[in-house]
């Protein structure tokens, strides 16, 4: 990344997956259910930790806040996950800079596109 680019960083596609179930959830972001909206809408399987490690590093990028709540029926207090406005700008920008590479792109199932 060049000088330019501080503060410009596209997301990795793990972090897009977890920021973008961060959305979904809304005001029911908790950790847990963050990692549930995963397993549920990915094709791949996936680890709480490796949530709970992404969303860590997502709050330290200032790409995700946190507070305190309860989730319904959980009866105890614990982590709940908003997107702030630089959560929102990297989205933004991996939804662009995908879109510009896969524009005019065709894969079809069982092609060896690429090789």
């Amino acid at each position: 990344m060049g000088d330019g680019q501080v503060g410009k960083q596209v997301l990795g596609e793990f972090e897009q997956i977890v920021l973008l179930s961060v959305v979904r959830l809304g005001e029911h972001a908790y950790g847990r259910a963050v990692f549930e909206e995963i397993e549920r809408l990915s094709v791949t399987p996936v680890t709480i930790t490796a949530v709970y490690v992404t969303l860590s590093r997502l709050e330290k990028k200032n790409f995700v806040g946190v507070s305190k709540g309860t989730p319904p029926g959980s009866g105890r207090e614990q982590k709940l996950f908003s997107v702030l406005p630089g959560g929102n700008e990297a989205l933004r920008r991996s939804r662009e800079q995908l879109a510009r590479f896969w524009d005019g792109v065709e894969v079809s199932a069982g092609s060896d596109a690429g090789q």
